[in-house]
């Protein structure tokens, strides 16, 4: 993939207050899974301070997430994320504008940590309140800041409409971003997510969790062609992906193995499964272009976010497919792709800005489709 440059992007729905001609400033929360982050953003896209606590030496001995771990680890860390994320800007609660907290969708008992701590806040200070689906959040962090590959105009900005490659936790989508709340589902996963299938053949492989790194680095020293991984529906009109078979081969593979898996085998093996994944996600991609609701809506833009947008080989090849169908490719930079405050605080201020607050009472949902936003 060629060198890459970070991109400030000029400034779309969110307006700086028009009593003190300065930026509004949101405090974001995010806690849906496995880390406890908070993040100040202001108006003008500056992120004033951000903080990332991760559980996964927490959850590693178990190959995963444990559920009840997560929400009391959030329960311990939750307070002093927010006041040191607010010490690190050098701001109170006073100056913050508006709160906004993951209300789902995630781990319920996470999401209720984060949600419950950002109402008592609000109430507290009588600020506006604003409950961010932890997808968009993903979704519009590009518009906060993007890394765009070298070759691209780098004065372009991601502006609506965009075509969306989503692939967060368990969720996988491509998706077409009209605007704030706009989403239309172009495809999605039947079975598995990309992630899933990450995490699940490096447990395999006994390569530990997070599996999606560690694949990926093993993959660059392998041979894509050592085995013969399915590309499950490549061969099939639409848009929606399935990744379970790609899981199971993996598994039959290993099944017929009766040696010590070498450094070798590994390495092909990621090489092999890393390549069949790509494989399906491109192809999807490209059938995406193809559809008529996309190519009515003339997105300039192909952007990749979510915990699977850091891996190289997806980057680079959905790079090329933006490079071949004259589009602009763009994601968020590395320490944006996986779950952060920064993301929940910027949709906040997108949100914010059209009047999406809370006003009633909001139950935190551990299932929350962007479609229906």
């Amino acid at each position: 993939m060629s060198e890459e440059k970070i991109i400030r992007m000029d400034m779309g729905a969110v307006e700086s207050d028009t009593h003190s001609n300065r930026p509004v400033l949101c405090l974001g929360i995010e806690s849906s899974c496995d880390e406890t982050s908070a993040a100040i953003v202001d108006s003008d896209r500056n992120i004033l301070a951000h903080i990332i606590y991760s559980q996964i030496p927490e959850h590693q001995k178990f190959g995963g997430v444990v559920p009840e771990l997560a929400a009391r680890a959030h329960i311990l860390a939750i307070e002093d994320v927010v006041k040191q994320t607010l010490n690190n800007a050098g701001k109170t609660i006073d100056d913050i504008d508006v709160i906004a907290a993951t209300a789902g969708p995630g781990l319920i008992g996470g999401v209720l940590v984060g949600w419950m701590a950002a109402t008592g806040i609000a109430q507290s200070t009588k600020k506006p309140l604003v409950a961010v689906n932890h997808l968009e959040g993903h979704a519009l962090v590009p518009r906060l800041c993007a890394t765009m590959a070298d070759g691209t105009n780098g004065n372009v900005s991601v502006e609506f409409p965009y075509l969306l490659m989503l692939a967060s936790g368990g969720h996988c989508q491509i998706l077409l971003v009209g605007g704030v709340g706009q989403y239309e589902m172009i495809g999605q996963t039947l079975d598995d997510s990309a992630g899933e299938a990450y995490d699940k053949v490096a447990k395999m492989l006994g390569l530990g969790y997070p599996g999606g790194p560690v694949v990926d680095k093993r993959a660059q020293s392998g041979n894509p062609r050592a085995f013969a991984f399915p590309r499950p529906l490549c061969d099939k009109p639409g848009c929606d992906f399935s990744f379970s078979g790609i899981k199971t081969a993996a598994r039959t593979f290993l099944s017929r193995m009766d040696t010590t898996l070498t450094d070798e085998y590994i390495n092909d093996f990621c090489a092999s499964f890393q390549s069949a994944v790509v494989d399906c996600i491109i192809n999807r991609l490209n059938n995406a272009m193809k559809d008529e609701r996309v190519r009515t809506a003339n997105p300039k833009t192909l952007v990749v976010a979510g915990g699977v947008a850091k891996n190289s080989a997806i980057r680079a090849a959905m790079e090329k497919l933006a490079q071949k169908n004259k589009m602009i490719f763009a994601a968020p930079p590395m320490n944006l792709c996986t779950d952060n405050g920064a993301m929940i605080a910027w949709a906040g201020l997108e949100n914010f800005a059209i009047g999406n607050v809370v006003h009633k009472p909001v139950a935190p949902r551990p299932r929350w489709p962007l479609t229906e936003l």
